[in-house]
């Protein structure tokens, strides 16, 4: 059952030649079996996994079912989930039960989909290998010496080591599409805006943006399908009609112009995925595209932007865990001075200190100007190379990031090499524009990744292009040994 992709599995419930309680029980054995040598779990819910499933089950007997209706889906840990923990991988909310549903997966609940658990991540969101996490390193299920990306690897691992038919994950600067490309996933980060952020704990306002992670495009394209929309209680929420987007999957590629920005495709890209893309190039043009070279003249800046940007506002999001309210408090403080300072020094890692230490920085008296200001200018300037390149392309082709996956604890003394891989998707957080991470093909065992960028809210043309590819391609159909 769990070789089959999310649209395989809805299609057996619908035709009854499967019950989603089976289903469950099936992906809570593999949970239980198998993820030791992952730790793409930080909870796993059974029990409530099985109600959900029954009442899934009697959903589809009485014949008013969606298509996710039945399909055991896992969500990242930073996904707000009433009466369950919601730990952001952090020792400050390892006791935190939230009283509260999140917008994107009480849109699953409604859909009937089933919640096998809450996966691992980095810190708050905060790193590219999911290395910091209070609860341990989750492992790529393709080597499990090596990270599976982050931060949401645990969702990457869980769906890449068939844990699960699909999962959540978050985007501020390449958090799906990283991992995506590392474990041989397709993941999407949508236009900002077109899933709602509410109950989705904060990292950097302005960028983050939830999105599906599954096997296939097909697959994203009905997850999205029940995570995007409108929602009246985020202020950041798009009023904008949401499109079918498995009505386009099977449009033609004919006429599609795609871009390779050749700022993406000078030093510092591995060999095989270089090689793996020309290949892409040329599947592309069989199928009808017309591809040419453009410009982003400004993308060598999107990291020192970015993580000025980015640490500001998690500096201002996570002033809220003071150890007064809830999540950790230190033992027996001397005065609420103590308290706060020894509640956050042991509640927080040591990348969200860092991070929180360079936001704090950029943001103070006198450096305001010098750093966030000149950021957000450099943001607008990324931001209007994209504008300009869509005048000419219809979506832009680039590596996801410069080599396969790393070695487990391979960066983690350097945070500045580990910030560099993310150096081809944050340009994208910056601009707001949506963008699909897909596999290219595999060097030494290890999946390689691409992706296409497109302008804003062209979801349904980025699934189409991404599923049309992977009916010429089988990089998406191939498994990690033992899973």
């Amino acid at each position: 059952m769990h070789e089959k992709t999310l649209a395989e599995l809805s299609q057996a419930l619908q035709n009854k030649t499967l019950s989603s309680v089976e289903l469950t029980q099936h992906y809570l054995k593999r949970i239980e079996q198998l993820d030791g040598s992952l730790n793409s779990y930080i909870t796993v819910t059974a029990e409530s996994a099985l109600e959900q499933a029954a009442a899934a089950d009697a959903r589809i007997a009485a014949g008013n079912a969606t298509a996710l209706t039945g399909i055991p889906l896992a969500h990242k840990d930073l996904f707000c989930t009433q009466g369950q923990r919601t730990s952001c991988g952090s020792k400050m909310l390892d006791n935190f039960i939230s009283p509260y549903e999140s917008t994107v997966t009480q849109r699953f609940l409604d859909a009937g989909a089933v919640s096998l658990g809450k996966t691992n991540l980095d810190e708050f969101a905060m790193g590219s290998s999911t290395e910091s996490s209070f609860y341990g390193p989750t492992r790529n299920p393709w080597d499990t010496d090596r990270v599976p990306g982050g931060s949401s690897g645990g969702s990457a691992a869980a769906v890449a080591g068939r844990l699960c038919a699909a999962a959540t994950g978050t985007d501020t600067g390449g958090s799906i599409r990283q991992p995506a490309g590392f474990t041989a996933l397709t993941g999407l980060k949508p236009t900002y805006g077109r899933v709602s952020r509410w109950g989705m704990v904060a990292y950097a306002s302005s960028l983050d943006q939830g999105g599906p992670m599954a096997r296939t495009a097909e697959d994203c394209a009905l997850m999205l399908q029940v995570m995007a929309g409108f929602d009246a209680k985020d202020s950041t929420s798009v009023d904008q009609p949401v499109p079918d987007y498995s009505a386009s999957l099977n449009d033609s590629l004919k006429g599609l112009r795609i871009g390779l920005p050749k700022e993406y495709f000078a030093a510092g890209l591995d060999a095989a995925t270089s090689d793996a893309i020309s290949a892409a190039v040329k599947q592309f043009q069989a199928l009808g595209a017309e591809v040419r070279e453009i410009s982003l003249p400004n993308a060598e800046l999107a990291i020192p932007a970015y993580y000025v940007i980015a640490p500001a506002e998690a500096s201002s999001n996570l002033s809220r865990f003071d150890g007064v309210r809830f999540g950790y408090r230190c033992d027996h403080p001397a005065d609420p001075t103590d308290l706060y300072k020894r509640s956050r020094a042991e509640g927080f890692g040591a990348e969200v200190k860092r991070r929180i230490m360079v936001g704090t920085y950029a943001l103070s008296a006198g450096y305001y100007d010098a750093y966030y200001l000149k950021a957000q200018k450099i943001r607008r300037l990324i931001k209007n190379d994209f504008m300009a390149a869509y005048e000419q392309v219809d979506v832009i082709l680039c590596p996801t990031s410069p080599t396969p996956a790393f070695k487990i604890g391979e960066k983690i003394d350097d945070p500045v090499s580990l910030y560099l891989t993310d150096i081809y998707t944050i340009t994208a957080n910056l601009a707001g524009v949506p963008g699909v991470a897909l596999p290219a093909g595999f060097a030494n065992g290890l999946p390689l990744g691409m992706q296409l960028l497109g302008p804003y809210f062209s979801e349904a043309r980025l699934l189409n292009i991404a599923h049309q590819y992977q009916q010429v391609t089988d990089w998406h159909q191939r498994a990690p040994a033992g899973y």
